[in-house]
């Protein structure tokens, strides 16, 4: 595969490109803390996504009270779902922190291997 990316699409709708762990820790401490809310009057979310140039793109949604889905895609624009997308809830902040990292790192199988739920 080609060239890796990282973006990070904070609570209020900004994109920052390869995001530090400080920024990636700030942008769940705003959804964690409810300072942002989304524009239809739900809980706010941020979203970390991660891909390559030629293909797979992995994402991963944090929603305020924990809510987390991670869905991984055929391409960038989400054409064909690889899998179903996997959920978790209640998810402490540092526990959502932590599977970021793991985002951050590549570490696909690692984070298919966390404790997700049946499908929706």
């Amino acid at each position: 595969m080609t060239q890796a990316w990282l973006v990070l699409t904070r609570a209020d709708g900004r994109d920052v490109t390869a995001p530090s762990e400080a920024q990636m820790a700030s942008a769940l401490a705003d959804v964690y803390n409810g300072k942002t809310a989304h524009p239809d009057g739900g809980p706010g979310s941020a979203v970390l996504r991660f891909g390559y140039d030629d293909g797979l793109m992995y994402e991963m949604e944090v929603s305020s009270g924990g809510a987390v889905r991670f869905a991984e895609w055929s391409d960038r624009d989400c054409e064909i779902a690889l899998a179903s997308p996997r959920t978790m809830h209640a998810l402490a902040q540092a526990d959502a922190l932590q599977l970021w990292r793991l985002m951050a790192q590549r570490q696909v199988a690692k984070i298919r291997n966390h404790p997700w739920l049946s499908d929706d």
